[in-house]
C-alpha cells in the first residue's frame, strides 16, 4: 500500500468499505496534518503511515483502493500542543477513530498513553514523546452485511411495556443451561434458556447496561478490579468486546434478532455525556488528541481544564455541530445497522445543556425529534447530572420517558413505614401527573423503578440499613447513604424465621406496587429471584459473584419468581393498570362513579387534611373499570374489572371496610401477607368478600380485590 491514497470523500465519517476499497474520513478541525496508520491483522505492528492530504470542511479524507474489510488502522494527528488554550495534539499518540465499528486489541495501561509526561513538575503542560501504539486498541474495517431475514421490531406500545435492566455479562455468566463458552456474552443472551426466562417472566423490553466499547480505569486495574457496569466509554459505534464470544459484530446483531423473534425489544444504555479520557490529566486515546476543543466542553476561565457536569472528569461538547453529528450518527447506526429499539441516556441533562446551563436545552432534542428514524425509537432519560441545576425530573420534552427517582424514593419511604408520605405515594402510584401531566405527556413518561443497577438490589433493600462496600477498596466511603432501606430488624443475613417471612413479604409489597402502578415498570435483573450483593450498593467494580445472577433457586426464590411472573401477566391482562391517560378524578362516559377514589380504611373518602397526617400509613384505592377514558378497536369505550387496592405500611393489622360503590361483592386477587394467596389468581374459585364487610389486612401488606365493572 505504498502508493498515495486517492482523494476520496469527506463523507461518511469513519472507514467505509464500498466493495472495491475503503474511504477514510476524520473530522479534526484544528489539525495541521493527519496520518492514517496501518497495522497487521493483530494490531501489534505498524506497517505503514499514509498522509491524508485532502481536507474538506475540516474533514481529512482519502481512499485506499486496495484496502479490504479486516484492515486494522489508527490515526496520528498533528497540531499545536497548548493545553492552556485547550489544544492537545500529540502525533506520538495513536488515536482511535471515533467512528470505529470494531476494535482490534485491548487497552494496556502505560505512561505512554498520556499526552504529557506523568510526574513532570508541570504535569500536563509538558509534552510526551513516547509512542502509545503498542498499548491502545485499534479500529478494524468491517463488512456490514448481515442477513436479518424476516426480523421485525416488536414495537411494543409504551403503556404495555415492562422493562428489564440487565448486564450482558452478569445475566448468563452463571446460567447452567447456557453453554459454558457462551456465558456472559451476546450469544449467551440469545440462547433459548436465557430468552425463555425473559419470555416466561413476561417482560417486553430488555435494557442493556452499556455495550459501547469501554475500558477499565487504571486505578481499578492496579487493584485487580474491572469496570463491571461499563459507564466509561471509549467508542460510540463498536460493541464491547468482552461480551463477545466470537469477536464479530454479527454476534450482537444475532442477539437482537433472536430477542425480536421472541417479541422482546432491546434498549441500550448509552453514555454520550463523557468519555474514558477523564479529566485534563487523563490519557489521550481518541477525541482528546483529534480535536480536544471541539469534542469536550472546556472551562471558560481555564481551557486547560474541562467543564465537568458528569463527575467523570469531562463533558462531551454537543454545542459543537461535529460532536452533535457524532452522537446522532451513532444513534442512527445502532438503530438502523444494529436494529436496537431505543436508548436510555445516562446523565441526559449533561448532553442537553445549552451555553447558559441546564435550565435551557441545546438542539439535541429538536434534532432527534425531526429525525425520521430516531423519532420512532424509545427514548429514556436519566434526568439528572452532577452540575448546578442538573436535577431535571419532569422537564424533558414530549416523546421522552424518564427514570423517575421520585417514584423510587416515594415507594421506599412508604413501605419502610415512614409517616407523612401517603400523598407522595399516591402521586407516584397513579403515574406522577404532577411531574408529567402539565407538559402534555402521559403516564408512560414515568419509568417506575424501586431498584436499578445503581444501589441496593431488592433483596438487599429489605436486609440492610447501611451500605457495605468495603470490597470496592475505597474504605466503604463510596456509594450513597440515601437508601431509604429497612433491614426488618437484623442487618444482613439472618436465620430468624420471622425476619425471613417479613423480608419476603416486603419484597412482594414492592413488586406488587411496582407492577400495579401507572407508568412503565422497570425490574432489575435478578430481583425476581432474590439476588443479593451482600449490601454493596455501588458494585460498579465487582465483576464477580457479587454482581452475577445466581440461578440456583431454593424454595423461597422460586416462589418469588412465580409471584413476579403472575403479577406481570395480571398487568398485561388488565388495562386498568396501564392506562394511556392520567386519571381525571371524575365520572367518565356518563358513569356513576369517579375513575379513581381514595378511601380511608373505614371506607370514607379521604379529605384534603388527611393527606397531610403524619401518622397515616393506610390507604385504599378504587379503580373504576368503566373509567378508562379509552376506546377499543371497535370504537367503544374500553372496559375492565373494578379494582380495589388496599395498602397497609403500619406494623399492625388494619381492617378495611369494603365499599359497595354500586357494585357487587369483591374477590381477592392477591394478598402479600397470605402465603397461600401470594400468587396473583383471577380464577373463579378465589375468595369472595361482601360489600360492607371488613377485610383484615395484616401489617406491612398489600391486597388487591376485583369484581366485574358496574354500568358505564
Amino acid at each position: 500500500m505504498a502508493e498515495r491514497p486517492w482523494p476520496g470523500r469527506p463523507w461518511p465519517l469513519g472507514a467505509t468499505w464500498d466493495g472495491e476499497g475503503v474511504n477514510f474520513a476524520l473530522f479534526a478541525g484544528d489539525a495541521l496534518k493527519v496520518e492514517l496508520c496501518l497495522f497487521d491483522a493483530d494490531g501489534r505492528h505498524e506497517l505503514e503511515r499514509v498522509v491524508l492530504e485532502e481536507c474538506t470542511d475540516q474533514v481529512w479524507h482519502g481512499y485506499l483502493p486496495q484496502a479490504r474489510p479486516g484492515l486494522v488502522y489508527g490515526y496520528r494527528v498533528h497540531g499545536p500542543y497548548e493545553p492552556a488554550l485547550g489544544l492537545r495534539f500529540n502525533p506520538y499518540k495513536l488515536l482511535l477513530d471515533p467512528y470505529a465499528r470494531a476494535l482490534a486489541g485491548t487497552l494496556r495501561w502505560d505512561d505512554a498513553l498520556y499526552g504529557y509526561t506523568r510526574g513532570h513538575e508541570r504535569e500536563d503542560l509538558s509534552f510526551d514523546r513516547r509512542d502509545s501504539a503498542a498499548f491502545v486498541p485499534k479500529a478494524r474495517v468491517i463488512e456490514s452485511a448481515f442477513s436479518w431475514g424476516d426480523d421485525r421490531r416488536p414495537d411494543v406500545p409504551w403503556n404495555e411495556t415492562v422493562i428489564y435492566e440487565l448486564n450482558v455479562r452478569g445475566f448468563t455468566i452463571r446460567h447452567p443451561d447456557v453453554p459454558a463458552a457462551l456465558r456472559g456474552t451476546y450469544a449467551g443472551l440469545a440462547q433459548p434458556a436465557a430468552i425463555e426466562h425473559l419470555r416466561r417472566l413476561g417482560v417486553t423490553t430488555v435494557e442493556l447496561m452499556p455495550v459501547h466499547a469501554f475500558i477499565d480505569e487504571r486505578r481499578l486495574v492496579e487493584k485487580g478490579m474491572r469496570n463491571y457496569w461499563g459507564y466509561n466509554t471509549l467508542c460510540y459505534f463498536a460493541p464491547e468486546g468482552r461480551y463477545s464470544a466470537t469477536g464479530r459484530i454479527e454476534e450482537f446483531k444475532s442477539m437482537v434478532k433472536a430477542l425480536h423473534a421472541a417479541g422482546i425489544e432491546v434498549i441500550v444504555d448509552v453514555v454520550y455525556n463523557h468519555t474514558c479520557e477523564a479529566d485534563h490529566l487523563g490519557p489521550t486515546l481518541s477525541l482528546r488528541g483529534i480535536d480536544n476543543a471541539a469534542y469536550y466542553r472546556l472551562d471558560r476561565d481555564d481551557p486547560r481544564r474541562y467543564a465537568d457536569y458528569t463527575g467523570c472528569g469531562n463533558t462531551v461538547n454537543l454545542l459543537h455541530p461535529r460532536t452533535l453529528q457524532l452522537v446522532m450518527d451513532s444513534l442512527r447506526y445502532w438503530t438502523t445497522e444494529m436494529r436496537v429499539d431505543g436508548f436510555r441516556f445516562d446523565l441526559a441533562p449533561a448532553l442537553a445543556r445549552a451555553a447558559g446551563g441546564a435550565e435551557a436545552w441545546n438542539s439535541l432534542f429538536d434534532v432527534i425529534r425531526q429525525d425520521p428514524t430516531l423519532s420512532h425509537a424509545k427514548l429514556v432519560a436519566e434526568p439528572w447530572d452532577l452540575g448546578a441545576d442538573g436535577y431535571r425530573v419532569g422537564n424533558f420534552p414530549v416523546g421522552w420517558a424518564e427514570w423517575n427517582d421520585r417514584y423510587r424514593d416515594g415507594m421506599r419511604a412508604y413501605w419502610r413505614g415512614d409517616g407523612g408520605v401517603i400523598g407522595e405515594f399516591a402521586r407516584r402510584l397513579t403515574g406522577s401527573s404532577d411531574l408529567y401531566g402539565r407538559s402534555g405527556r402521559r403516564p408512560h413518561a414515568s419509568i417506575n423503578f424501586v431498584t436499578s443497577h445503581d444501589g441496593f438490589t431488592l433483596a438487599d433493600l429489605v436486609s440492610y440499613n447501611e451500605r457495605h462496600n468495603d470490597a470496592n477498596g475505597e474504605g466503604g466511603a463510596d456509594g450513597h447513604n440515601h437508601n431509604l432501606s429497612w433491614n426488618c430488624g437484623v442487618e444482613g443475613p439472618g436465620d430468624d424465621p420471622a425476619v425471613r417471612v417479613l423480608r419476603a413479604r416486603q419484597q412482594r409489597n414492592f413488586l406488587a406496587t411496582l407492577l400495579l402502578s401507572q407508568g412503565v415498570p422497570m425490574l432489575l435483573a435478578g430481583d425476581e429471584i432474590g439476588r443479593t450483593q451482600s449490601g454493596n450498593n455501588n458494585a460498579y467494580c465487582q465483576d464477580n459473584e457479587t454482581s452475577w445472577l445466581d440461578w440456583a433457586l431454593d424454595g423461597e426464590r422460586a416462589a418469588l419468581l412465580g409471584f413476579v411472573r403472575r403479577l406481570v401477566r395480571l398487568r398485561a391482562a388488565h388495562p386498568a393498570f396501564r392506562r394511556r391517560d392520567f386519571f381525571q378524578g371524575r365520572p367518565l362516559h356518563g358513569g356513576a362513579n369517579d375513575d379513581i377514589l381514595w378511601l380511608r380504611p373505614d371506607g370514607a373518602a379521604m379529605t384534603v387534611d388527611e393527606w397531610n397526617h403524619s401518622h397515616a400509613r393506610c390507604l385504599a384505592v378504587y379503580l373504576s373499570g368503566a373509567g378508562l377514558n379509552e376506546i377499543d378497536r371497535r370504537g367503544r369505550p374500553l372496559r375492565d374489572d373494578d379494582f380495589l387496592m388496599l395498602f397497609n405500611a403500619h406494623h399492625e393489622p388494619v381492617p378495611f371496610l369494603l365499599p359497595a360503590l354500586g357494585g357487587g361483592p369483591w374477590r381477592r386477587v392477591l394478598d402479600t401477607a397470605r402465603d397461600e394467596d401470594s400468587e396473583p389468581d383471577l380464577r373463579a374459585g378465589s375468595q369472595w368478600h361482601a360489600c360492607g364487610s371488613d377485610y383484615a389486612l395484616d401489617g406491612r401488606a398489600l391486597a388487591l380485590l376485583s369484581r366485574p365493572a358496574g354500568p358505564a
